[in-house]
């Protein structure tokens, strides 16, 4: 049952990467269309429970950083308010209520994180570094795109997505976590098309 909230996740992931090399393919040009943030909400919370039961402090970390800003290209977008009240109200309190959480029980989520036999401190710093690193992709495209007021999708996001991907694949292959394996090899091609695509139109 874990692995099936994983693997959706993953999905959801994998359709904004493939629909947003499509659209940019047919522009000729990389575009951020809103469907990529619509799925991109959808798949991190999905993997923000996955990495809750899997213990796994580096994939909520990683979800933690980047959910509210799927929120604020959902909102640029101008499909934000489209969403009933109900699920704003839920997908804006998850990660507050889990954080809270978090802190009213320090000592056991240490323990339960921190830990856990399973991922030895070193990986689970290694895999966290490569999830703060594919995570400020997003920081990065926050800020470039709030700079020029409208979402978009520059060359450095491209750049850092393949850079943290390939750290969380090989932190995955140890893990021999299929979910992650799975989810973030599926990007690397379109990564790569993205950034010679975002090259060429620079010149």
């Amino acid at each position: 049952m874990i692995y099936v909230i994983g693997f959706l996740a993953q999905i959801f992931f994998s359709a904004r990467i493939l629909l947003q090399w499509i659209l940019s393919e047919r522009a000729k040009k990389v575009i951020s269309p809103a469907i990529f943030w619509q799925l991109s909400i959808l798949g991190s919370y999905l993997l923000f429970i996955y990495g809750w039961l899997r213990d796994d402090f580096a994939i909520i970390f990683g979800q933690i950083i980047s959910y509210y800003i799927y929120i604020w290209n959902l909102n640029k977008k101008h499909q934000w308010k489209w969403l009933p009240l109900v699920l704003r109200t839920v997908l804006l309190l998850t990660p507050v209520a889990a954080i809270i959480y978090m802190i009213e029980d320090a000592s056991a989520f240490v323990d339960q994180f921190f830990r856990n036999e399973k991922i030895p401190l070193w990986l689970l710093i290694y895999g966290s570094m490569g999830q703060i690193i594919f995570t400020l992709r997003f920081v990065y495209q926050w800020i470039y795109s709030k700079r020029k007021d409208e979402s978009l999708l520059p060359l450095g996001f491209w750049v850092i997505s393949l850079f943290g991907s390939l750290i969380i694949v090989s932190y995955a292959i140890y893990r021999h976590d299929p979910v992650l394996i799975l989810g973030q090899s599926t990007g690397l091609l379109a990564y790569g098309r993205n950034i010679w695509l975002s090259r060429k139109g620079s010149c």
